[in-house]
């Protein structure tokens, strides 16, 4: 009947709103915006808050669209640490083995100390084989400065664990402290080892004020030198 609308038709939307059933084409992003959307959640509140959800909402997007994007939280840290670490301008290494063992060593540390929590994300196991070339040019350097030197393929192994425990400790125990003096100022500094009874803990009474003397002093190249050297002579004697 004229006047009458054909109920086979859809009604005309309002202006403004969205047709019922259609919610419109997700917004797109990118691999890149992911990654800068979670390196802000990581600087701004630490690794430990980064999760999918989390980093969905930062960006504005479901968490299925993300996960068309990436596997899961660890997918995510790997391919962070690989950005952070390809973006380094790699030393020219010496010809002395031990040097070269140094050398990586301490431009891994200075790396981790740029970026601490890639320390504390890599401190699990397993993380290595899912590492790109420029993670893995300090492994591959530091191994291969061991084999020179003489080591077997097992103390190769070793000495480049046991460097990695000492790099990963060290970044992180500065890191902590700073951040702690950071949020309590000089609450910490009330304790003194000159407080301590002196019949029960001598030692440390006497070393009164200079354990956070000492602590605040940058001993990594000194004492690494110091293992690179032992772990080397005793792979030396063993081998």
């Amino acid at each position: 009947m004229p006047g009458q609308r054909d109920r086979r038709q859809p009604a005309p939307t309002p202006p403004g709103r969205t047709p019922p059933g259609r919610t419109g084409r997700p917004r797109s992003t990118s691999r890149a915006e992911i990654l800068a959307a979670a390196r802000r959640v990581i600087d701004e509140d630490g690794w430990e808050t980064l999760t999918v959800r989390r980093l969905a909402a930062e960006i504005g997007i479901g968490t299925t669209t993300l996960y068309h994007h990436v596997q899961n939280k660890d997918d995510l840290v790997v391919e962070l640490v690989n950005q952070h670490l390809g973006q380094l301008t790699l030393p020219e290494l010496p010809d002395d083995p031990r040097e070269r063992i140094v050398v990586a060593a301490l431009t891994m540390h200075d790396a981790l100390a740029d970026w601490p929590w890639a320390a504390e994300a890599l401190t699990a196991d397993g993380f290595i084989g899912r590492l790109g070339d420029s993670a893995l040019w300090f492994v591959e350097t530091i191994v291969a400065g061991a084999a020179d030197a003489g080591c077997t393929h097992a103390q190769a192994v070793d000495l480049f664990r046991n460097i990695w425990y000492y790099t990963v400790g060290e970044v992180l125990v500065r890191a902590r402290s700073d951040r702690r003096r950071a949020d309590v100022g000089g609450a910490d500094l009330m304790f003194s080892l000159r407080r301590l009874d002196p019949s029960r803990q001598p030692q440390l009474a006497a070393i009164g004020d200079l354990w956070p003397e000492r602590s605040a002093l940058d001993l990594y190249p000194q004492v690494l030198r110091i293992i690179v050297d032992g772990l080397l002579a005793e792979a030396g004697q063993t081998a």
